[in-house]
């Protein structure tokens, strides 16, 4: 009877205990705002994994910056040293290495209109013009409205072109276009407190105005994370309700709805190699920063991701975000962990014949999507320009009407 009795204490003391793990681990997935995603992620397992062995494989790798030199309100003094690091040291840096397109290391500076330096925008467009980069629309904002925001990007939009002569326009119409990321994350009002944005109909703000992709996912561990991850899609706007970007029709599934915004999310998913007090497996959110530096490690989770367009399965888009101009973030991005980076990137295309790695813009990545959306079976190379060029950047490497004739060629097969 007594060990009956033991027992039965023993079982309720275990069940107990996994009931109080249960808990808190409900209590962390809400912490670092799984719960919005987890079951997204276990219901898509089976497509990811690592790329298959014996194929082709083109790592096509984008860095959103939120760049913003008065990041914590900084003197001008300071703001303007973050500034002039990047000028010079990049070239330095960056300017020997090259990917398969024969490009150096590409940046796509996300600048923040609501922080607008004039002299900031020339000096980095002067650092893009040598084919480093270019310059897209960054945004934070709170308690707007539709016509507010509609109002601030069509008057930056102008500027930024007629200005500074930045942004890429449309290779047809000649209609000027911008790369979008959202301050805060809080995109299409996404945040549950209604902060940080106010705009419940902000896609179709956005598309309306010439937004071509918004570039702000994944946002995690923010509560502003979307349930859909690991995609390219296009998002509908519900003006009656925020944050209408939590699902859409992924690239390639359909047609192109006329009145959606494309999407495009980096790689979000656990890192089972590094774990929480060897249990809880970290998060992998395709951020470079202090403690996050890019790696060859990292680099397999991302294309374990598997965010691609199903037409171009050999083309693996990666696009990382980062907020660069903050000192001991520019430690990674402009010093030795990035250097290092890109030497075990030609390491490992010399070493494997069938991996291939492209540094490219928002604006590429987006040519690339929509040209792998509409069939294309030629070279990344040509189809960087697919749509949208970047006029204020180096000579392209072919003219207009030869891109013309390879968009033609890529889509007809």
């Amino acid at each position: 009877m007594l060990a009956a009795s033991t027992t039965m204490i023993v079982l309720a003391t275990i069940a107990i205990v996994i009931g109080l793990i249960a808990v808190a681990g409900l209590g962390v997935l809400r912490r670092r705002g799984m719960d919005r995603w987890l079951g997204t992620y276990v219901r898509e397992s089976s497509r990811r994994g690592a790329p298959p062995l014996g194929r082709a494989v083109h790592a096509l790798i984008c860095i959103g910056d939120h760049y913003e030199p008065m990041h914590g309100k900084v003197a001008a003094e300071q703001a303007n040293a973050r500034v002039e690091s990047w000028v010079r040291k990049y070239p330095e840096l960056f300017g020997r290495f090259r990917d398969g397109d024969g490009r150096p290391p590409r940046h796509s500076f996300f600048f923040p209109i609501d922080e607008y330096d004039a002299g900031h925008v020339d000096a980095i467009a002067d650092l893009c013009r040598g084919g480093y980069g270019e310059v897209e629309i960054h945004l934070h904002h709170d308690h707007d409205t539709a016509e507010g925001l509609r109002t601030k990007l069509l008057d930056f939009k102008r500027l930024f072109h007629e200005r500074h002569g930045v942004l890429p326009v449309d290779r047809r119409t000649g209609e000027v276009k911008y790369g979008f990321i959202h301050g805060n994350w809080a995109l299409d009002n996404s945040r549950p407190d209604g902060r940080w944005c106010g705009v419940n109909n902000e896609l179709d703000v956005l598309r309306e105005t010439g937004c071509y992709a918004d570039f702000t996912m994944p946002s995690a561990p923010s509560d502003t994370q979307t349930r859909k991850i690991n995609s390219i899609y296009y998002g509908i706007d519900d003006p009656r309700r925020p944050k209408s970007h939590d699902w859409g029709i992924d690239v390639g599934a359909q047609p192109a709805p006329t009145n959606g915004l494309l999407l495009v999310q980096g790689p979000l998913l656990f890192n089972w190699r590094s774990r929480k007090w060897g249990l809880i497996p970290r998060i992998e959110n395709a951020c470079l920063q202090r403690g996050q530096r890019p790696t060859m490690e990292r680099l397999d989770l991302w294309l374990k991701a598997g965010v691609r367009v199903p037409a171009r399965p050999d083309w693996y888009f990666i696009k990382l975000h980062t907020h660069g101009a903050i000192e001991s973030n520019q430690a990674v991005l402009l010093g030795r962990p990035m250097v290092e980076f890109h030497e075990a990137l030609a390491r490992r295309a010399a070493a494997d014949a069938n991996f291939h790695y492209h540094y490219v813009t928002a604006r590429e990545m987006y040519n690339l999507a929509k040209a792998a959306e509409a069939g294309w079976t030629g070279s990344v190379a040509d189809a960087r320009d697919y749509e949208l060029v970047w006029r204020s950047g180096p000579a392209a490497p072919s003219t207009a009407s030869s891109v013309d004739a390879a968009v033609t060629a890529g889509a007809r097969g």
